[in-house]
């Protein structure tokens, strides 16, 4: 039977609870959908830092489990049928554990598809474009003369908030009463834009109230609160 240290990534990042949930993260946007979920659902986990900055998710043992050395990449010991499961790409990890405890997910199947689609908005929109604005308005982009590219970005993040703020137009959450995965998914997202990308202004972040009334509800749930922190950058 396959075990935890069949895994090359866990000999460089070793557990010290090898029977909990191995999450290999950092607390980035992306990172933190993982680490607020498993505190929403209470499931054992054990967080390793990986540094990305110092090129630790490049390094062969996590390229064995993710060779698109992106974090956040996990291994659940009791996997389908009790076998240990590697899983990586958030949006993927988010699914597998809220189905795995039937939490922040609808029963219903019409509703589940519903969210999945919103994880879906943000997987390939929200999160590719608040990057690139971020990029161009914080880091190495911004020494850039062109700034059609900022533009571009800013003018596109724009749209996507207007379409989230609609969304949420008469919602207490992106699918109503229910706080559930597409909230999870996106709310990293927003909260980095206007904190460390530090792009409030340049958004129009303020125009939007339903967003803003969203992410407030969101930032204040104390799971949300907790995994914005895991894992810490030390």
């Amino acid at each position: 039977m396959p075990q935890l240290s069949d895994f090359p990534i866990a000999t460089r990042w070793p557990a010290q609870h090898p029977d909990r949930i191995q999450l290999y993260s950092l607390n980035t946007p992306n990172g933190v959908k993982v680490s607020i979920l498993l505190e929403e659902t209470g499931l054992p986990y054990e967080p390793h830092l990986v540094d990305i900055m110092k090129g630790e998710s490049h390094v062969p043992e996590f390229l064995s489990l993710n060779p698109n050395g992106k974090i956040p990449v996990i291994i659940d010991p009791d996997g389908p049928g009790g076998q240990p499961l590697g899983l990586f790409e958030s949006g993927a990890i988010l699914l597998y554990l809220a189905d795995k405890t039937g939490r922040f997910i609808p029963a219903d199947p019409a509703q589940r598809w519903e969210t999945i689609q919103w994880v879906f908005f943000q997987m390939a929109s929200i999160g590719p474009m608040f990057g690139q604005v971020g990029f161009f308005n914080k880091f190495a982009g911004r020494e850039i003369a062109d700034k059609r590219p900022l533009e571009r970005y800013v003018a596109e993040s724009k749209r996507l908030l207007a379409v989230l703020d609609n969304r949420l137009e008469g919602r207490q959450w992106i699918m109503g009463d229910d706080y559930t995965i597409a909230d999870i998914a996106t709310l990293g997202w927003v909260n980095n834009l206007i904190t460390f990308y530090e792009a409030r202004e340049l958004v129009a972040y303020d125009s939007f109230g339903n967003v803003g009334a969203w992410l407030d509800r969101a930032l204040a749930r104390p799971a949300v609160k907790r995994g914005l922190g895991i894992p810490g950058r030390g």
